[in-house]
């Protein structure tokens, strides 16, 4: 037998315990470090980033004499706060994650043994051996299904926790094991179980299960693929099963699916780590000019190092810290908006990514749609029936099953109505027996509820109900239907045919238990099911003129089989369900060439999904806010674009270009040229084209969409999405939002600077994998309108701040090395330098995280002061220049003002200077404030008493018989009024004579 992991294997009931060692242990393991590996790793994070590592340096200089400035906690100390409390939050995280894994992994499970039933923890079970799972329990490794103690030999799982689809999904046990007349027979057969190599994809499985019966040489082998697995993490929704495992630990496709994405970085941080290094261009800049102003004097390069770490607070370690904790608010705000309910932030790092988007791609179904589907039309070729004209279907479907007398709805009459009555019975026969819904039984109330993978499916059996024929039961061998009157029909299940994204078709084979009578259904997509069924002049047209309705279409057919026909494709589809390599293809060949042949046609079913609350309103808000919106979804062309009119996406005087079915290059260019003279059109697409383009003319395609402003994508498979997401990235450089609610929109969302997740009727897979997680997509206007703006002129405000207290501090020092013969000597040190970027002045600067330019109605009322934000300027190299220009002015006041108006008290520099620095900061916060929050007068008020209590504990710089004089008091306050009132002045004079544009509107 082959062990490798990455191989196939083939295990035996009575596999030894030295072949189970090979196999990997079932050990889960989330955790980001070890004990080893945690100081390495973080530093590697923390001292990659510019400001970290030039703080290190400027630390490590301390340790060298020459350069030694002051006490080396005031420059140990601010790096030393930050790397705590980043490594405090990673070791607490990754604490939380080992004590998830702890739990996890000391689960008890019984597993059946020879000596008896043993309770083992998760962590100790082996490939081989065979585990008992109780309802309700999760499913500790992969296994197979080997019996269930559901007499049907089926069962229910629940794997919200494996794809975030909150569905139940049936299980069927293995037949042969099934029948045993006891759980411990499974000990003592000779049997083995092939399984294909540890792969991700949760959705298919290829293997066999194979028994040596008594005096057979060759083994009896049965197919097995997903429907006879629990997936690790999974949960028992009904019963108690017996599994066999075959994958452990990190085989297991629930670990090969835990992908830990790369933090994403907002444009904010980027644009600040830039703005990091102009500033060291200007420490240096600075420290070079003294020296040379001194004419490269004695022992230069050693005072230029020295200057350099004089300067070090130019560049503001704290900068980071603020930024997280502002992060830490913005997303604390979001999730507590009772307007936006259930909202959830998964990634604190990026919130004021929300403020600057450009570019919204949005999924359709689930998204901007309810994923609410209800059975709209039905049509049949020579007759069609629709909402209003249900009771005209009851009454045909009564009539063929012979209970209902001939209405008065109808002048139709004998044969012809015979007739009629009979198609109708065939089709709504064939879709309450053509689908994978389970009725559940409420045993309380007897109502019947339905549990499927798709909701059209519902839809469909609900309408069938509402007709008169009733799906009562169906387990995996036998569907019961309850007729018109009263009657129950019952129909073997010889073979089904899922549905899947590649087929776009699901197909079912049944016999009547009445009348041997074997039939084979089969629904699915137009663009499949026209190639199908027998030749006709109806079905296309019809499908089109649904799609413009906006419904969703199913083609349904049937075709009868004899006995002989159905056990020739019986022999030939076991063959290919056994096979190894290429079974899937193998087991298609078989359907298409035996069955899918000359199908007849019974008619077409339009579903409609509605849209969801506030969707109009939502997308015209966007629109006007200036954001490029793309729809991306997996419907027909005509389907979306309906859709998108009714949704007002695309608006009715909109002009729109359709791209289908291009495969030529020539057409391909031909449609570009004439897309490119339409630039206020809407381009609507299909996945044919989309690929054609995305393989030979990528860039010209996309220098052309991106100008335009919708664009409707059909057809599209994730992968297409996810490439759409990232091409308009790489060619635009723009800020891009995706948006969606099904696994299928995983990838796309994982792509994007920003991704949005609507927890909805597919499940929480979307939602899981996003930065943003709400529950519908009218809430993305005050994500983005709101809180997104919010977050990213808060951000910019507080980064100019902090970096303005840097640099003001550092000119007051420079000036004070040029007026004393360019002496490489610090101003301010030990208590004064750590108190300055903390007690003195953290509170007031930080919260200008609860300013707010304009309110939260203007915002809503005024959508394109949102266009604002995507160039960028709250924060730029002119915002940067200009605040450098203020400290230059502020900082140069303030030292040159001391000297002046104390050149008595002289010795008393340090006092006056630092003191109207900190008044000038207070007075600088106040005068920046668009909205005052009461939290921001008390930090204001509370950080001023608590600088001038400290001045009496503080005798090394203050000198209370000096600094308690009124001369002191006075000559400060005229020292903080010529730093700041000029800038006030200036202010006012610029909002006079070029105001910003959210004053223009409030």
């Amino acid at each position: 037998m082959k062990t490798p992991t990455a191989k196939s294997r083939t295990i035996s009931f009575h596999v030894s315990n030295k072949i189970k060692k090979k196999f990997p242990p079932n050990v889960v393991r989330n955790q980001k470090y070890n004990l080893i590996t945690f100081f390495p790793l973080v530093f590697y994070e923390q001292f990659h980033v510019f400001i970290n590592l030039y703080f290190l340096l400027v630390s490590l200089s301390q340790l060298i004499p020459p350069l030694k400035i002051g006490y080396l906690f005031t420059y140990f100390g601010p790096l030393a706060f930050v790397l705590a409390v980043t490594m405090g939050k990673e070791a607490y995280d990754d604490w939380k994650r080992y004590k998830r894994d702890r739990e996890n992994n000391s689960q008890k499970y019984q597993v059946l043994t020879r000596d008896g039933i043993k309770n083992v923890p998760s962590s100790k079970l082996r490939v081989g051996d065979f585990v008992k799972i109780y309802k309700d329990q999760r499913v500790p490794a992969d296994v197979i299904l080997l019996r269930t103690t559901e007499a049907s030999g089926a069962c229910f799982i629940r794997t919200d926790q494996l794809d975030g689809e909150t569905d139940w999904k049936l299980r069927l046990a293995v037949p042969y094991c099934q029948k045993l007349h006891s759980d411990d027979n499974l000990l003592s057969i000779d049997a083995e179980i092939y399984a294909d190599p540890p792969i991700k994809d949760i959705h298919n499985f290829i293997g066999n299960f194979s028994k040596q019966l008594p005096g057979n040489v060759v083994p009896q082998t049965e197919p097995l693929n997903v429907e006879n697995t629990l997936w690790m993490n999974t949960v028992l929704a009904s019963g108690t099963a017996i599994g066999f495992v075959i994958y452990t630990g990190k085989d297991t496709r629930a670990v090969m699916n835990t992908s830990h994405p790369e933090t994403k970085t907002g444009l904010l941080d980027i644009e600040i780590n830039n703005l990091s290094k102009i500033l060291f261009i200007v420490t240096f800049i600075i420290s070079i000019l003294l020296i040379a102003l001194n004419g490269f004097r004695g022992l230069w390069y050693i005072y230029l190092f020295r200057f350099l770490i004089i300067f070090s607070s130019i560049i503001p370690i704290g900068l980071r810290v603020n930024l997280d904790m502002g992060k830490s608010v913005y997303a604390y705000q979001m999730m507590t908006d009772k307007e936006i309910p259930d909202t959830i932030v998964r990634t604190s790092t990026i919130p004021e990514e929300l403020g600057r988007i450009e570019y919204l791609l949005s999924d359709k179904t689930g998204t901007l749609t309810k994923n609410d589907m209800e059975l709209k039309k039905l049509h049949m070729g020579t007759m069609a029936f629709n909402y209003e004209s249900w009771d005209d279907v009851r009454t045909h479907l009564a009539t063929a099953f012979g209970k209902a007398k001939a209405g008065p709805s109808t002048s139709i009459t004998g044969k012809g109505r015979r007739d009629m009555s009979l198609r109708v019975k065939d089709i709504i026969l064939a879709l309450a027996l053509c689908h994978n819904v389970t009725p559940v039984v409420d045993s309380e109330s007897d109502t019947i509820t339905y549990q499927a993978s798709s909701p059209d499916e519902v839809a469909i059996v609900r309408l069938t109900e509402q007709v008169g024929l009733t799906l009562v039961f169906r387990d995996v061998s036998e569907i019961h239907l309850r007729t018109p009157d009263g009657d129950v029909l019952e129909y073997l299940i010889l073979q089904t045919f899922p549905f899947t994204s590649e087929s776009k078709r699901m197909g079912i084979v049944v016999k009547d238990k009445t009348t041997g009578e074997i039939m084979f259904y089969q629904k699915g997509a137009d663009v499949v099911m026209s190639q199908i069924v027998q030749y006709n002049d109806w079905l296309d047209e019809e499908c089109d003129n649904m799609a413009r309705e906006g419904l969703r279409t199913l083609v349904v057919a049937r075709k009868r089989l004899s006995e002989d026909a159905y056990n020739e494709f019986h022999e030939r589809f076991n063959e290919a369900k056994v096979s190894i390599t290429d079974r899937k293809a193998q087991e298609q060949l078989v359907v298409v060439s035996l069955l899918e042949q000359e199908l007849e046609l019974l008619g077409v079913t339009g579903v409609e999904d509605k849209l969801q609350d506030e969707v109009k309103n939502t997308l015209e808000l966007l629109r006007n806010a200036g954001l490029k919106i793309w729809m991306l979804t997996g419907d027909k062309i005509e389907t979306a674009t309906c859709i998108a009119v009714s949704s007002k996406l695309i608006s009715r005087s909109q002009t729109i270009h359709q791209i289908s079915r291009v495969t030529s290059p020539d057409e391909a260019v031909e449609e570009l040229e004439v897309l490119q003279s339409k630039k206020d059109s809407c381009l609507v697409i299909d996945g044919t084209s989309i690929q054609f383009y995305l393989e030979h003319y990528k860039n010209e395609f996309i220098e052309v969409a991106v100008r335009l402003p919708v664009v409707v994508a059909c057809r599209c498979s994730p992968t297409q999405k996810a490439d759409i997401t990232k091409l308009i990235i790489e060619f635009t450089g723009k800020r891009v939002c995706c948006i969606g609610d099904g696994g299928n929109d995983v990838s796309m969302i994982q792509a994007a600077h920003v991704g949005v997740g609507i927890v909805g009727k597919e499940g929480k897979q979307a939602s899981l994998a996003a930065d943003f997680s709400i529950i519908q997509f009218s809430y993305l206007t005050k994500l983005l309108l709101w809180h997104g703006r919010n977050s990213y002129k808060r951000s910019a405000k507080l980064s100019q701040f902090v970096i303005h207290r840097g640099l003001i501090i550092s000119v007051i020092q420079a000036v004070f090395s040029a007026l004393f013969f360019f002496a490489p000597i610090a101003l301010y040190q030990g208590w004064l330098i750590v108190g300055y970027t903390t007690l003195y002045t953290m509170a007031p600067v930080f919260s200008l995280v609860l300013d707010r330019d304009v309110k939260e109605e203007t915002a809503f009322k005024f959508p394109e002061l949102y266009k604002e934000l995507t160039k960028g300027r709250s924060l730029s190299l002119r915002t940067f220049f200009q605040w450098l220009m203020i400290s230059v002015y502020q900082g140069g006041a303030i030292m040159i003002m001391s000297i002046l108006l104390f050149e008595d008290e002289f010795v008393n520099i340090v006092a006056i200077s630092f003191t109207a620095l900190i008044f000038n900061e207070l007075l600088m916060v106040a005068l920046e404030i668009n909205t005052w929050h009461y939290l921001m007068v008390i930090s204001e008020i509370v950080t001023l008493a608590i600088y001038i209590v400290s001045m009496a504990f503080l005798p090394t710089y203050f000198d209370l018989s000096f600094i308690l004089t009124w001369v002191f008091v006075w000559k400060v306050l005229v020292i903080t009024a010529v730093s700041s009132i000029p800038l006030y002045v200036v202010k006012i004079l610029r909002r006079r004579c070029s105001p910003p544009v959210h004053s223009k509107v409030v």
